[in-house]
């Protein structure tokens, strides 16, 4: 934190001295408040940065000619801001405008058009258009390979970029080999601690988390944290990201205690590093209490999950996707602690947020029908349950490759619902699914697998 205080006062006196020296829409002057917007940007303060942002734009719109590459950077910029803020419609049209002027300015296979792809391709995969973003990236990468040496970094962010959109869509064999990929051209390119090589080991994890397999997670993420160990200072915001993850393969472990050290660990880094009200500060709260909800302490779960919306509020527009998973997460709370009208209540208002900031076909809002349904199911309203978990999986199969295991979730659940109100023919039909969609999605000795084969066996005893 202190850094960045530091950074802001000597670029801010900068500015000063050039408000003084040169003309008042000079470019050196556009230059300084796109340096102040950057450190704002980091800080995690938004608004600040997109004013800054928005003033260097405005300076360069008059002292420049309408396709210079420094419009580009702005819009780029700019672009960058509405996706930390989670408007992403403004930001992939931010970052579709810098891409007019990069064709228009520049050859057609320089760098920064690449950039352009990649970060246009970014918006797509929050946005959950899956598709589009990997045709993105794709573009991207073929330019790379054409202005780049065969091993060059950038190259490897391409996969990382890719490796991502596969993750998401649930093809787990396919982002690995996209972070493997990643992860061979940098140890060709960079030093043994690099870094980047963190990130590459940090991301083979994340993969590891999602089929199942934690203890190559966790190895992983422990070689990504030796790195950040010898590269980064010991307060740097990284590091608070490997304990985070160290954590959360702990918690998926079901070694709680462990879970909450690697979080607590995490927190204390991020308090540090960054302002009080810093987003990745809300996450490390929220982490937290999840981990307080699964041992089941359901009152420092919402201590914790309520603090983390508190800072989301503070930090981020009012329709922000982070805030809705802050209300689904004391939804969550409440539900299990049987306070079934607020928790429905919290998951509607998470549901109404998503609507808004979300495409209408995205995972996340599969996620909220989904809970909706849950909670309903808790209430004894078995019909509204069936109503929401049968959106939800309208959604998911929108959205999501056909054997995605939050599909095999979403039969699971519609089965099951058909057991409780004794229509086990349907229930069974949808159980099967669900096993069908976890024996070809995960792992073998996967839980899922072995449950969703339970869940059929008590169905086939009731016929």
């Amino acid at each position: 934190m202190g850094e960045y205080s530091e950074a802001l006062s000597w670029y801010q006196r900068s500015l000063e001295i050039r408000k003084i020296a040169l003309s008042p829409n000079h470019p050196d002057l556009a230059h300084s408040y796109n340096n102040i917007g950057s450190v704002y940007e980091n800080m995690g303060e938004y608004s600040k940065a997109l004013s800054s942002y928005e003033r260097s734009l405005e300076i360069r719109k008059i002292a420049l000619p309408p396709n210079h590459p420094d419009l580009a950077t702005s819009y780029n910029s700019i672009g960058n801001v509405y996706r930390n803020m989670g408007e992403y419609s403004k930001a992939l049209s931010s970052y579709q405008r810098s891409l007019e002027i990069r064709k228009i300015a520049l050859p057609p296979n320089h760098f920064d058009l690449a950039s352009s792809y990649g970060n246009i391709g970014n918006v797509y995969d929050k946005m959950g258009e899956y598709s589009k973003a990997l045709s993105v990236f794709e573009r991207s990468l073929e330019i790379k390979k054409i202005a780049l040496p065969p091993n060059h970094p950038h190259l490897a962010s391409s996969y990382v970029n890719i490796g991502n959109v596969y993750d998401n869509m649930g093809e787990y064999s396919k982002a690995l080999s996209s972070y493997q990929r990643s992860l061979e051209i940098r140890k060709i390119a960079l030093p043994s601690n690099h870094p980047d090589l963190a990130q590459s080991y940090n991301n083979i994890g994340m993969v590891y988390i999602n089929m199942g397999e934690y203890s190559k997670a966790l190895s992983m993420f422990e070689r990504s944290l030796e790195i950040w160990k010898i590269a980064l200072p010991s307060n740097h915001p990284n590091l608070a990201g490997s304990y985070n993850n160290i954590g959360m393969v702990y918690d998926k472990m079901g070694e709680y205690s462990k879970a909450l050290s690697s979080y607590e660990r995490s927190l204390e880094i991020r308090k540090i590093a960054l302002p009080r009200n810093h987003p990745n500060l809300a996450a490390s709260y929220n982490n937290i209490g999840g981990v307080y909800y699964n041992m089941g302490e359901y009152s420092k779960a919402l201590s914790s999950y309520q603090r983390s919306l508190e800072i989301h509020k503070i930090a981020l527009p009012p329709h922000h996707p982070d805030l809705a998973s802050g209300y689904n997460n004391i939804g969550s709370v409440y539900g299990n602690m049987g306070e079934y009208s607020k928790a429905l209540s919290m998951l509607e208002r998470s549901l109404e947020i998503r609507k808004i900031a979300l495409p209408s076909n995205h995972p996340d809002l599969a996620q909220s029908y989904n809970n909706i349904g849950m909670m309903c199911n808790n209430m004894g309203e078995y019909s509204k349950a069936l109503s929401s978990y049968e959106r939800s999986l309208e959604i998911q199969k929108l959205a999501l490759p056909p054997n995605h295991p939050n599909l095999a979730t979403s039969y699971n659940n519609i089965g099951l619902m058909y057991d409780n109100m004794g229509e086990y023919s349907k229930a069974l039909s949808f159980l099967e699914k669900a096993h069908e969609i976890d024996r070809k999605a995960l792992p073998p000795n996967h839980p899922h697998i072995a449950q969703s084969k339970r869940n059929i066996d008590i169905v086939k005893k009731k016929m």
